[in-house]
């Protein structure tokens, strides 16, 4: 049997230092035990709470075309969302989690539904302790005097960080473009195979063949003769 493994890590910090990913490799690495070999590791450096996953994308393109399986430690790496785990579960590839292996579709819709409740318990019980904390007259974040300026900046910073993940995304997403595009694909053709794969946009919607063609803009500039006529 053939293993795609998908990591993932909420902070670059973690990232860097491997802090939690040889813990996730540990468990990935017992359960292939036996069973067979991973082909391709992919790593994402990102919030559970984002839908816009770059390597979890080309983890699922890897998966379907090898006729692999995505093999990932823990469920809740993937997200604490039903939605975004039954679309996962849909794209055709087979999904199985180290630490309960024998769950099958079932079994990993109610523990994604059990993530998402615990994640939406963990924001209220914060929202409610930061409103507490306002209703006692501590100032909070930028409400803060003097902070306007820092403000501005961070939205500031904020575009420029929002326009690099889009490029990330563009660049990571190309490849499996350019493969679908080979037989002749035409744009919609080619959206409606990233729709079918289960693979997202950056904002994490469904694919048009206008999408499709800006993400060929965005990596080339210039888009390539064959994809004038969509």
């Amino acid at each position: 049997m053939k293993f795609v493994t998908y990591l993932r890590v909420s902070t670059e910090r973690q990232g860097q230092s491997g802090l939690g990913l040889e813990a996730q490799r540990a468990a990935v690495a017992a359960h292939v035990l036996g069973r067979g070999e991973v082909i391709s590791e992919f790593v994402e450096v990102e919030s559970g709470k984002r839908a816009d996953r770059p390597e979890l994308a080309r983890a699922l393109a890897a998966a379907k075309s090898e006729g692999a399986v995505l093999l990932i430690a823990k469920l809740d790496r993937l997200a604490r969302n039903v939605a975004f785990i039954a679309n996962l579960l849909e794209s055709g590839v087979e999904v199985t989690a180290a630490d309960m292996p024998e769950a099958n579709r079932f079994v990993l819709h109610i523990m994604a539904a059990v993530a998402e409740q615990e994640g939406r318990a963990i924001s209220e019980r914060t929202k409610a302790a930061l409103k507490a904390a306002k209703a006692r007259g501590v100032k909070l974040g930028w409400s803060i005097p003097g902070r306007a300026s820092k403000q501005r900046e961070a939205a500031r910073k904020g575009v420029v960080v929002n326009k690099a993940r889009a490029l990330v995304h563009a660049e990571n997403i190309f490849p499996v473009i350019e493969k679908i595009r080979e037989g002749g694909a035409s744009l919609r053709q080619v959206a409606t195979e990233l729709n079918a794969r289960g693979i997202k946009t950056a904002r994490g919607g469904k694919w048009y063949a206008t999408t499709v063609l800006n993400i060929l803009k965005q990596v080339s500039q210039t888009p390539p003769a064959s994809v004038q006529g969509i």
